[in-house]
């Protein structure tokens, strides 16, 4: 387990992960489960390679990122009810190099680099050796990036170009308190609203206040020492990243709100009874589950190439450890993402 944040390398040499074609194997690595759990279910094991079928890329897998759901789903909440069967492969975001496209003028070609959004656990995810991805929930990195950061990007990226940009419709002028802005939605969602000129409020501990200023928070308030709700009045849209799970802190929020404002909840199960608090108090409610759509990320491929939005990864951990990438995740405190080094030479 190592501990990163710039300058990770890409696999030394993508060409050759591709030139053995004829010979691909028929199991490979992967951490998986065998039941729900606490993390210690999560160990590694030889399974069978994914099966590539119809419009489907297959990627030999250079990093995962590690996202909250993912630790929810292996608890056994989550995306749990999805799980056909066992041993599971969990992960939605992947990075890694292309082995085999669907078709010979296919735009995608074996070598690319690539990044994307599974629907795991529905299909084997991406804490494994092999992926394959339909075409459309996948597309080239950015070229800014290495493997290792891309992985950190799909869901989270996706997720705060969703509520941000989507439904909250984010423009100049308009007042927005993004909760958790340091976390790997929050950082994009700081990015995202600021990009299109929004008056950005992001909760967040004090060491990680400088930096958001920086991604380009107009302020930001230390949670352990203010409650926000008696700091912030007035806004427009709320990006609620933490839900009534800890100190009614959705709860809270909706008293920042002016009237008629809107608060876009993401966490699952996080505030059941959201939209009748919302609308009790005349304001706008909605929860946002987000979609592996590769039209959007490559829109957020472009901005990062143009470098106007970044990534930042706190952790490394290896594919033998991604039980401890769990057991960080479900501490909380994360700047940006976590992300699990599959490929040996990353």
């Amino acid at each position: 387990m190592t501990q990163q944040t710039t300058g990770v390398s890409p696999l030394s040499n993508p060409q050759a992960e591709f030139d053995h074609l004829g010979t691909l194997p028929t199991t490979m690595k992967a951490a998986v489960i065998d039941s729900t759990g606490s993390p210690e279910v999560l160990h590694t094991a030889e399974i069978g390679l994914p099966v590539r079928i119809s419009a489907e890329v297959l990627v030999k897998v250079a990093a995962a990122g590690v996202n909250p759901i993912d630790a929810k789903t292996r608890a056994g909440k989550g995306a749990s009810a999805a799980i056909a069967s066992y041993p599971c492969v969990l992960g939605q975001d992947f990075s890694g190099v292309v082995i085999e496209t669907p078709y010979e003028s296919h735009p995608l070609k074996p070598g690319d680099e690539v990044y994307g959004m599974l629907s795991a656990p529905r299909g084997l995810g991406a804490y494994a050796e092999y992926v394959s991805a339909p075409s459309m929930q996948l597309c080239k990195k950015p070229a800014r990036l290495s493997l290792v950061e891309a992985a950190a990007v799909p869901v989270a990226a996706l997720t705060a170009w969703g509520m941000v940009v989507d439904v909250a419709k984010a423009h100049e002028g308009q007042r927005m308190l993004i909760l958790a802005g340091s976390g790997g939605v929050g950082h994009f969602a700081v990015q995202f609203a600021a990009y299109f000129g929004a008056y950005v409020i992001a909760t967040s501990s004090t060491r990680n206040g400088s930096w958001l200023h920086e991604l380009g928070a107009a302020e930001v308030i230390d949670y352990a020492s203010t409650r926000f709700e008696d700091e912030v009045s007035n806004v427009d849209v709320v990006i609620d990243l933490i839900g009534n799970t800890i100190d009614d802190t959705g709860t809270r929020a909706l008293q920042t709100l002016r009237p008629g404002g809107l608060l876009v909840n993401a966490p699952s199960g996080s505030w059941p009874g959201l939209i009748d608090d919302a609308h009790a108090l005349g304001l706008r409610a909605t929860t946002y589950k987000v979609s592996p759509d590769a039209s959007t990320l490559t829109v957020i491929t472009r901005l990062i190439n143009s470098g106007d939005v970044h990534v930042h990864v706190d952790e490394i951990f290896d594919l033998d450890h991604a039980a401890d990438a769990h057991r960080r995740i479900e501490e909380g405190h994360t700047r940006g993402k976590l992300v699990i080094a599959v490929a040996e030479q990353v």
